[in-house]
Formats: C-alpha cells, sequence, structure tokens
C-alpha cells in the first residue's frame, strides 16, 4: 500500500501563507515557522504529519502530498481548514 509522511503549516490566509513560505524560503526552518504560526496542533512537533496513507487526508492535500516530488515546499493550499504550506518528507 502507498503511504507518504509530511509536515505542513495551518494558517487562516492565503497572505499569511505566503509570507510564511518566503521565510522558509529565506532560511528559516520549516520547523520553527511550524512552532511559531500554524494552527495545527501538529505544531508542537514542527507540523510533523506521521505516516498515512492515500485518501486519510482531504482530496486538496492527498492530491499534493501523493502527486508531488519529495522534499519540495507546496503551497499555498486551500482546504476547507484554511491554507496549507506542505513538504512530502517521504514517499513509498
Amino acid at each position: 500500500m502507498a503511504w507518504a509522511t509530511a509536515r505542513h503549516i495551518l494558517v487562516e490566509s492565503i497572505d499569511e501563507c505566503t509570507a510564511l513560505k518566503g521565510q522558509i524560503e529565506n532560511g528559516t526552518s520549516f520547523e520553527t515557522v511550524a512552532q511559531s504560526h500554524s494552527k495545527c496542533p501538529s505544531s508542537r512537533d514542527g507540523g510533523n504529519l506521521g505516516k498515512f496513507g492515500p485518501g486519510q487526508m482531504v482530496p486538496e492535500f492527498d492530491k499534493a502530498v501523493f502527486t508531488g516530488d519529495v522534499g519540495v515546499l507546496y503551497g499555498p493550499i486551500k482546504t476547507q481548514f484554511g491554507y496549507h504550506l506542505l513538504e512530502v518528507t517521504a514517499r513509498g
């Protein structure tokens, strides 16, 4: 069965999501940004979502996780929960 591990940052606005993406691209660690800004409980663990399979996340998120490249920062991705930055950390 296919699986992936990923980390994400969840915020309420596209502007905040875009600004945080810029911080990460300019060298701030993903974990630091997640811990400081993400609205998801995973923020305590640097945004780490652990291991999951296809269909376990909302469709927009699932698509990015299972079609995007590993190690690339994606987003903003809009879902019913808000705006996400996403990085797939492994897939098998």
